[in-house]
């Protein structure tokens, strides 16, 4: 089996509308959340959201290829776009067409979706805009990479509520392993502010209406988040052979299902999913300096997911540095797991952990090392990043620092 290198990243979100923007926000410990400027929020029970502030399609596209795009697949392009050229990939037939792309999304064009729904039933209109439903289809993303780039392989993409863009991300790195594709564009793109959805989430009752605690005491929801960010995957001879800078590499991916509850999370369903990338990349539990927690700031998953990580770890949770990025980024739905990997993999690369940020003091239950509101450098070789979503599907990236035992 082949070893699966990062040699690509891209990224738009509340942080940056690039890496080094988000790379450096993440070592400032320094959240992107705000009051939501996109979306009417007046009559809902919260106003704050991680937004990329002052977006507008241009630069980044005509308006004539913008008017195809709903807000979330121009976010997958951008963020497709710099890992592409992160990367430097010399496009050939042979590599176009053996190429993959594989995203994830969790609900696709809602911004689309919405102003269709306001047209109809609240203003009486008699039709809706006849890109309607090419312009929410979750899939959008994927295919327009795919015209981007000209890539002809096999192109997909993922919805499994909050795990979908690291399902798309293990999915990419067993392909490459395997060697059914030489090269892979992936991660996750969501843009959730629209009204519609916004008083759907008001109504499940988990959203802060303040800012993202985890682990905190006094934690009162997520914050929910927007934005994208994507790899490049590629094998690793393949990068070093052709001079391309690696990274991090992924060395293992594990999935589970809970079986449990519908909303409620599964400390044993989490357990199991870390287990199986620890032994997907055939790693002990002593061997993680640095897990990136799923950390939402709801009641319920910050101590299942604590209760999860010392399941998995044992003794060696005392020394284990745990931190949720969802303080800063928000929670981005679908594109959360992506940004989270690659706060994962700038960690390793870069030798600084970031922190939780808007932490006060630690709720006993979520009793961790959550690296509390400023940045720490540490070398470590191997880490975790945790996705655990809705309907219990849980999956878990293992990925290991391309340059440990040569710093």
């Amino acid at each position: 089996m082949r070893r699966v290198a990062i040699t690509g990243m891209g990224a738009i979100c509340a942080l940056g509308r690039n890496v080094r923007e988000v790379a450096a926000s993440l070592c400032q410990g320094r959240p992107g959340i705000g009051l939501i400027e996109s979306a009417d929020c007046s009559q809902l029970r919260f106003q704050n959201g991680a937004e990329v502030r002052g977006y507008h399609h241009q630069p980044y596209f005509e308006d004539r290829r913008a008017d195809f795009l709903d807000r979330f697949a121009q976010f997958a392009v951008i963020a497709a776009r710099e890992a592409v050229a992160y990367a430097g990939v010399e496009w050939t037939p042979e590599l176009r067409e053996r190429a993959a792309i594989i995203t994830g999304s969790c609900v696709g064009g809602q911004s689309t979706e919405d102003v269709g729904f306001h047209e109809v039933y609240k203003l009486g209109h008699n039709r809706v805009h006849p890109l309607t439903i090419p312009k929410t289809m979750a899939n959008a993303g994927a295919s327009h990479i795919s015209m981007e780039f000209g890539i002809t392989g096999p192109s997909y993409t993922i919805s499994t509520a909050c795990s979908s863009a690291a399902h798309a991300i293990g999915q990419a790195y067993w392909m490459i392993r395997g060697g059914s594709t030489d090269l892979a564009i992936t991660g996750g793109s969501e843009a959730p502010f629209s009204f519609g959805i916004l008083k759907a989430w008001e109504a499940m009752r988990v959203v802060s209406p303040e800012t993202c605690r985890p682990f905190s005491r006094d934690r009162r929801g997520m914050i929910l988040g927007e934005g994208a960010a994507m790899f490049v995957l590629e094998p690793l001879e393949a990068a070093r052979a052709r001079g391309a800078a690696v990274h991090a590499e992924i060395v293992g991916f594990g999935m589970s299902a809970d079986a449990n509850h519908i909303t409620q999370p599964s400390a044993e369903g989490a357990a199991r999913a870390m287990r199986a990338a620890l032994r997907d990349a055939a790693i002990a539990p002593e061997q993680i300096g640095y897990v990136n927690a799923h950390g939402t700031a709801t009641p319920a998953n910050d101590v299942t997911e604590a209760a999860a990580i010392r399941a998995v770890f044992g003794a060696h949770t005392d020394r284990l540095a745990v931190s949720s990025t969802k303080s800063m980024h928000g929670h981005a739905l679908g594109a959360s797991a992506a940004l989270e990997c690659l706060a994962t993999a700038l960690a390793l690369r870069d030798g600084v952990l970031p922190p939780t940020a808007n932490f006060t003091e630690l709720d006993p239950e979520c009793d961790l090392d959550v690296i509390p509101n400023q940045a720490r450098p540490a070398e470590v070789e191997y880490a975790l990043s945790n996705s655990f979503a809705f309907g219990g599907l849980n999956a878990v990236l293992a990925l290991r620092n391309a340059w440990a035992g040569r710093r």
